[in-house]
């Protein structure tokens, strides 16, 4: 043993240096290792004892919402379901009811209605809405739905995709307005509502529903308003941990580099542009 270390000490310089960053690599990749795999073998957390008797789930009745407000059913949780579609809030909260041992709630609730005041649609975002206002209106029923609940999880899943890939000067402004509306303001306003509950019981969980546009590569062409859309919700994710990790809420953003459900097509002649033939991460990444 000591043989090899005088051995080593022996070598050039740079050559000792080279093996001390090369061992010190392999530590922290090992370490890292590890640590992923307690993750995986830590006994699941009872998000009902850690957090709180009910969830609140938007955009609930497909995709990653509807993944969401099963398995917390499964793992005991209550359900508000927050969506705009009455009929497919009514499929999916009858679904849980007979297969899981968990009450439910049903709030219709049209995201995209934020930010209109007097019905304009290219209102900014505000939350000054006029006072008969349907958002007001659907605020109210939110509100009233949680009310006296021990609501200790918020999954904030809805969110508007372009259906393809476009130019910036293609997109057409009620869309992206209609994007904005449900990925920011929307997202703000109903964590703005279900917070306040979470803060006086010293407990709870906000879970915002991010992109891999956003964080898994450096730019997103042709969905660049949903890709900084969603870059908000990352940011705003981080900034509320910090503001509320001292009341015991947690947050994250989770991020999905691809989903196989209501993906957005691209055009080939588009993606040819813009990514390489044999690197296009259009093939691996697309928004969730």
């Amino acid at each position: 043993m000591m043989g090899g270390a005088d051995t080593l000490l022996r070598q050039e310089p740079w050559f000792v240096s080279l093996a001390v960053l090369g061992a010190l690599y392999t530590a922290a990749v090992v370490l890292r290792l590890l640590s992923h795999l307690a993750l995986l073998l830590r006994r699941p957390r009872d998000l009902r004892r850690r957090y709180g008797a009910w969830a609140v789930v938007t955009g609930p009745t497909s995709g990653i919402g509807q993944s969401m407000a099963l398995e917390l059913a499964r793992l005991g949780l209550n359900l508000v379901l927050v969506g705009r579609d009455p009929a497919k809030l009514q499929d999916i909260s009858e679904t849980i009811s007979k297969t899981r041992s968990v009450q439910t709630k049903t709030v219709v609730f049209d995201l995209a209605l934020v930010a209109t005041p007097r019905g304009d649609p290219y209102a900014r975002c505000t939350t000054q809405a006029s006072p008969r206002h349907p958002w007001d209106e659907a605020v109210r029923r939110l509100r009233e739905a949680v009310e006296g609940l021990d609501v200790g999880v918020l999954v904030n899943n809805a969110g508007v995709a372009k259906p393809c890939a476009l130019y910036l000067h293609e997109v057409d402004v009620e869309a992206w307005v209609r994007m904005m509306r449900v990925n920011l303001c929307a997202l703000t306003e109903v964590t703005a509502a279900v917070l306040p509950g979470m803060v006086q019981r010293g407990r709870g969980a906000v879970v915002n529903i991010g992109s891999g546009s956003s964080e898994a590569i450096p730019s997103f062409p042709l969905y660049t308003i949903y890709a900084a859309s969603k870059r908000y919700v990352a940011q705003f994710s981080r900034s509320l941990y910090v503001e509320y990790r001292s009341k015991g809420i947690d947050v994250q953003c989770q991020v999905s580099p691809r989903t196989e459900e209501n993906q957005p097509t691209l055009r080939r002649s588009d993606a040819s542009t813009y990514y390489p033939r044999k690197k296009n991460p259009t093939k691996k990444i697309a928004p969730s």
